[in-house]
């Protein structure tokens, strides 16, 4: 039988369950709620969200609404179903945890490439949460009710975590990334030159408006997306790629590999961006065969969370964290150094 804080959201509003809310932008102009969710969330047709429009299951501002519905600014919009989200429903499994760090109130977890930290759409096992919620009983809650999570990084991004163990470390420590003092720094590689030494970037994030499955920036929240803020700097060039240094000062979904396509340097190897083609360098046919060796070697995208620090709330001492760079970006790194040497930059196509 799973443990009480294995099983997903609290009944709300009756017998319905939430699964989706979210918060219009203050700029947002008035648009049907059906395409208001379409932007939103992942993998709905439309048909499913006119559907649950029609049974009833689309609220804003708690009050039942049709498909035509129009949002208006700082509507609160959510999706209650008769059953639980099946992603918050947590098996617990037996996945070893790489713990960098380990005290009663918390962990620091340097996390691989390929774990997806929580379950959702199309990943309900196997994932960093299970994992927490077999080493681990009573790990608290957040606001998605999932346990020990203060903050999450992409599947395919590697590094370090920080999991609360009880509610008031969760409760602290979210303050602090809520409040931009807690050290987040990622070293990445990306296609093209930096040119600038060191910059920063600010937009807003949020869903692109036709690929679902990508955020994009925008220069408002009139769309729901939220302010972001990179600030990078170039640690090494290596010819047709650069080696970069990302402290956040925002948490969004995708932010790095976000903002630095924004500025036309897209993650190496970053498949959903874009980052899988060759997007600078020459049309040698040999070039070609380097670059698949690259992304053999490293077969996602080049980002690592590196550095972690905090405030520990009951120490009340800050800490911070490194870790070495994982054996994939250091091999890719070591290539592009061999190929930058002995072959000299001749063409940066667009």
């Amino acid at each position: 039988m799973l443990e009480d804080n294995t099983i997903g959201p609290e009944e709300l509003d009756g017998d319905l369950f939430e699964h989706f809310r979210f918060e219009a932008g203050k700029g947002q102009a008035p648009l049907r709620v059906d395409k208001f969710l379409m932007n939103l969330v992942e993998n709905a047709t439309r048909n499913k969200i006119q559907q649950a429009a029609t049974n009833g299951n689309i609220f804003v501002n708690d009050v039942p609404v049709k498909s035509n519905h129009k949002v208006k600014a700082n509507d609160v919009v959510r999706v209650l179903m008769e059953q639980p989200p099946f992603e918050n429903i947590i098996i617990p499994e037996n996945i070893p945890l790489d713990i960098v760090y380990e005290d009663d109130d918390l962990l620091v977890i340097n996390k691989p490439a390929g774990l997806v930290v929580h379950p959702g759409h199309g990943n309900y096992s196997g994932t960093l949460v299970n994992a927490l919620a077999y080493h681990f009983e009573n790990l608290p809650l957040n606001s998605s009710e999932r346990p020990g999570l203060v903050h999450r990084i992409d599947k395919d991004t590697s590094g370090l975590l920080v999991v609360a163990k009880t509610d008031w470390t969760m409760s602290e420590l979210q303050k602090q990334f809520a409040a931009k003092t807690s050290e987040r720094e990622y070293v990445a590689i990306v296609w093209g030159n930096v040119e600038e030494d060191e910059g920063t970037i600010e937009s807003y994030i949020g869903r692109h408006v036709k690929n679902r499955m990508q955020m994009a920036t925008f220069p408002d929240d009139s769309t729901g997306a939220k302010y972001a803020v990179t600030h990078y700097k170039v640690l090494e060039r290596l010819g047709y790629v650069t080696l970069v240094s990302c402290k956040l000062e925002t948490g969004r979904t995708h932010q790095i590999r976000v903002h630095m396509k924004s500025i036309g340097h897209t993650l190496f190897n970053d498949e959903r961006y874009g980052g899988n083609m060759i997007l600078k360098g020459t049309t040698f046919t040999k070039y070609k065969q380097f670059i698949d060796n690259c992304f053999q070697i490293l077969p996602r995208q080049a980002l690592h969370a590196k550095t972690l620090g905090f405030m520990h709330p009951i120490k009340n001492e800050f800490m911070r964290f490194n870790t070495e760079m994982p054996d994939d970006i250091n091999a890719c790194i070591q290539k592009w150094k061999t190929y930058s040497s002995n072959h000299e930059v001749v063409e940066d196509n667009e």
